[in-house]
């Protein structure tokens, strides 16, 4: 029997950041209690091997609803086949002034602008070694808001560093539109740096460790046909492991729920489906064969997880169709490759 229908309707008649912050922690007591992999039923096996890591079921959660690692056992216990943890930077950061998160309830929609809130990379270095990892694990890296564009590399050097022994892939989140200047980041000179430096640093690391940790790159769904073809030259050109396509959106088009529409940050949910599709489509053929596309945005059901592997997703990441369709949402899609 599905509750979740019943727990979202009282959920959303709390404000939505509290909502959040409540639900995780309902979450994790249920978990204690051995009572979520009741609820939520035996996770689908459907092994899928990616970026040389072996995935239960190709569905995973994408970054930002557990910032700090604070619920891995329970989110893992959800069925996800992989959870990928953060935006986490250096130093804490508290983000943007609340209220920071808004729900568009007639476009199942959400417009977030936390800014990259989190307690810094040792917090949640602490949460993930008391975890049990029960699945493939994600670590999704940035940069304080208070570094500037040309120190960027150096923040997420830090972040890398420190995040590689814990971590099955590093995500290097360049595509956030709430912290000023990041999207930057995705082109040019500024772009050859950052990943030229990381992948520096992972050689060192994968000496230093015994193991090589994969690096993915997130990017956004506001790119042009040639920024997607300038992206995959380079993500091929230095051997870039993965990439995820895509973050928030800071289109408004067609949106029903105008009380919210006008306020400034990344929309996800199910306005994103056909934006997200149509850069991953070109992605998928610009990189031809050479990279995996993690999938992510706008995935509502098993036939939108089902689209965005007949469109060349390796994996599929969902977020937004978690928080208003729940957890029966993961085995739907998972079993699209079972």
């Amino acid at each position: 029997m599905n509750f979740y229908p019943v727990v979202r309707k009282l959920l959303f008649l709390l404000e939505p950041e509290t909502a959040h912050t409540l639900s995780l922690k309902l979450m994790d007591v249920a978990h204690r209690l051995g009572l979520l992999r009741w609820i939520v039923g035996k996770p689908v096996k459907a092994p899928v091997t990616v970026m040389g890591i072996e995935f239960s079921n190709p569905i995973g959660l994408a970054a930002g609803l557990d910032k700090n690692g604070e619920h891995i056992d329970a989110l893992a216990a959800c069925g996800f086949g992989f959870v990928e943890i953060g935006t986490v930077t250096p130093r804490a950061q508290p983000g943007n002034p609340k209220p920071r998160l808004f729900r568009l309830e007639a476009d199942e929609a959400i417009i977030n602008r936390m800014g990259f809130n989190n307690k810094g990379v040792e917090y949640l270095l602490d949460n993930v070694k008391r975890s049990q990892r029960q699945c493939v694990l994600g670590i999704n890296i940035g940069k304080n808001r208070d570094t500037s564009l040309e120190n960027a590399v150096e923040d997420y050097r830090t972040a890398l560093s420190q995040v590689y022994p814990y971590a099955d892939y590093i995500t290097i989140n360049i595509s956030s539109p709430n912290t000023p200047g990041l999207r930057e980041l995705q082109h040019g000179e500024e772009l050859e740096k950052l990943l030229s430096g990381l992948k520096q640093e992972q050689s060192c690391l994968e000496a230093t460790y015994g193991k090589y940790v994969p690096l993915a790159v997130k990017i956004a769904p506001d790119l042009d046909d040639g920024a997607i073809a300038e992206l995959a030259r380079t993500f091929i050109r230095l051997k870039i492991d993965g990439v995820i396509a895509t973050n928030t959106t800071s289109s408004r088009e067609d949106l029903r729920d105008q009380r919210y529409a006008q306020e400034q940050g990344g929309l996800s949910g199910r306005p994103l489906t056909v934006i997200s599709n149509d850069v991953l489509e070109k992605l998928v053929a610009e990189l031809d064969g050479k990279i995996p596309v993690i999938a992510a945005g706008g995935v509502f059901s098993a036939e939108d997880a089902r689209r965005k592997m007949e469109l060349g997703a390796a994996l599929v990441q969902i977020y937004t169709g978690f928080i208003y369709q729940g957890p029966t949402l993961i085995r739907d899609c998972a079993g699209v490759s079972s």
